[in-house]
């Protein structure tokens, strides 16, 4: 993994970039960044992790399914000023891959918002493009859909089958290779394994 290289094709491409050493600092930094407004968090184990929900609702109107289960709540965070996501895996080459069931992690990450922060450990670095769809495909979403305890291929070998499973959690990918028109979006660094 060559950090350095990340780093300044992630620049490179428009995007801002913070790195940090821990997850406590990092966490630290974003509640220092985002006060009195609304943020929306998509499913996001790495800010589940870092405690983001409640360190920011300290401050700010925080929107997460994950600690709501009010029918609308996923609309509320996808129409909050800032959002919050992390990646299933980044390539070096500063291209941003992530996989979604619903579509609100995915919605969120491309449109509708002041801000997007998206927050990474160095775990989801790949040195290229394929090596990042390949993480998605076959260690993120493996991971996700036992975290979730879905009855698909994938819980028996611990690979992708692109399956026709009703409980599949694989139903939609994006490729983000440059910050979207009209919305600031900032990658968040973290030097430790976060996630899945």
């Amino acid at each position: 993994m060559d950090l350095e290289k990340t780093i300044s094709n992630f620049k490179s491409r428009g995007f801002s970039v913070s790195q940090f050493e821990t997850g406590s600092v990092a966490a630290a930094y974003l509640c220092g960044a985002i006060k009195g407004t609304t943020v929306g968090i998509g499913g996001c184990k790495t800010a589940d992790q870092l405690g983001l929900y409640d360190a920011l609702s300290e401050n700010n109107t925080v929107f997460w399914h994950w600690r709501d289960s009010s029918p609308d709540v996923r609309a509320k965070e996808n129409s909050a000023e800032i959002f919050i996501c992390s990646a299933n895996a980044v390539s070096e080459d500063g291209e941003l891959v992530n996989i979604d069931g619903a579509g609100n992690r995915i919605a969120g990450q491309v449109f509708g918002h002041k801000k997007v922060y998206i927050v990474i450990g160095t775990n989801k670095i790949c040195p290229d493009f394929d090596a990042a769809v390949y993480r998605a495909r076959n260690v993120a979403a493996v991971l996700n859909a036992a975290r979730f305890k879905k009855n698909t291929p994938c819980q028996v070998d611990g690979k992708c089958h692109d399956c026709r499973s009703k409980e599949r959690i694989c139903n939609a990918m994006t490729v983000q290779w440059f910050p979207m028109m009209g919305m600031e979006t900032e990658i968040v660094i973290i030097n430790e394994e976060l996630g899945m």
